[in-house]
């Protein structure tokens, strides 16, 4: 960071305040402004860039603040203080991935002033391009709030995944977030989340009684072409989501080997759909499922049907679902 900051300093882009906090000297840098797409001449003071008479402009940004009573601090040469809020990334990003690297991501609320800070202190410094992609995410909301310590409405993602079954939690909760846009705010609630796990269980069933052909993905398939071409798309997952669906249903009808293994392998791309069916969607139960199965047929073969429907209501409460089919066997799952 001190070298950061020199160099910055050298090439006459920082200056020394009367306080003896370091600046960055926006309006003397070409381009400030164009990752949000702000005129430096429509930028006002205020609005998280504070107003101090130590600088030459009111845009201008902390790069090393001046040590204050009882602020923790560090010797430089610059004289003791800490580095701004922005020099430790650009500092970081360049030493560990390079002068230029191809994509950083980030909330939408980083891109101004902070990723604006972040371009003009690499590429002020460097003489090249900082990043080659900008990738910023919309907010998870918690129902139609902002997640946010403040409101105390935060969950976090180990929290979620102790409240779903251990065997299919991680991949619902990959599967909720994947659906929407990236760019898109996605709203969370316990039932948008369990709407997931049942639309991920569908996919699964398909699989289960459709077995998947093993080979390379066929990238010239047309179905893989719209899957590629939608995620190509600026990862539009919303679109590609859609052509698994589709493409789900034509496995249901076709009953295809061939298609199967097109669906486990687009999905495999996304994290998704490499489990065993079977295992899969008997999730992670810890008492004798099979027993009871074979208990409750037991008892219809008796001409027990209240006990063989009590028992239905038992593992329905215990949230298993019965799928009887004919011959006689019956298939059981989690919700």
């Amino acid at each position: 960071m001190l070298d950061l900051i020199a160099t910055l300093e050298a090439k006459g882009l920082a200056y020394r305040g009367a306080t003896g906090d370091v600046y960055f000297s926006v309006r003397d840098f070409p381009g400030y402004g164009k990752l949000s797409r702000r005129n430096l001449d429509d930028l006002r003071s205020g609005e998280r860039v504070a107003v101090e008479v130590a600088k030459r402009d009111p845009l201008d940004f902390v790069l090393w603040k001046a040590a204050k009573a009882g602020e923790p601090s560090w010797p430089s040469p610059f004289g003791a203080g800490r580095p701004g809020w922005h020099i430790e990334c650009s500092a970081m990003a360049c030493r560990e991935l390079g002068v230029t690297f191809d994509i950083h991501g980030g909330g939408w609320d980083l891109q101004f002033p902070h990723h604006e800070n972040e371009i003009a202190q690499s590429e002020g410094a460097n003489a090249k391009p900082f990043v080659n992609v900008w990738m910023h995410a919309a907010f998870l909301n918690m129902g139609e709030e902002k997640m946010s310590k403040s409101l105390g409405n935060v969950s976090t993602a180990r929290e979620v995944l102790a409240s779903l079954d251990p065997v299919q939690g991680g991949e619902q909760l990959r599967f909720f977030l994947l659906r929407g846009h990236y760019r898109s705010e996605i709203e969370y609630t316990s039932e948008l989340l369990q709407d997931a796990g049942n639309t991920l269980r569908g996919f699964y069933t398909a699989l289960r009684e459709v077995p998947p052909q093993d080979g390379a993905l066929d990238w010239a398939h047309p179905i893989a072409v719209r899957f590629r071409d939608a995620m190509n798309d600026d990862f539009d997952t919303p679109v590609a989501f859609a052509v698994l669906h589709e493409l789900r249903g034509e496995v249901n009808r076709s009953r295809s080997p061939g298609l199967a293994g097109l669906l486990k392998g687009l999905g495999a791309t996304l994290g998704i759909l490499q489990h065993d069916p079977e295992a899969f969607l008997k999730g992670g139960v810890s008492f004798d499922v099979e027993a009871l199965v074979a208990e409750r047929a037991a008892a219809k073969k008796a001409g027990q049907y209240a006990r063989a429907d009590a028992i239905r209501a038992e593992l329905d409460a215990a949230g298993i679902v019965l799928e009887d089919r004919p011959g006689g066997s019956t298939e059981w799952r989690k919700k």
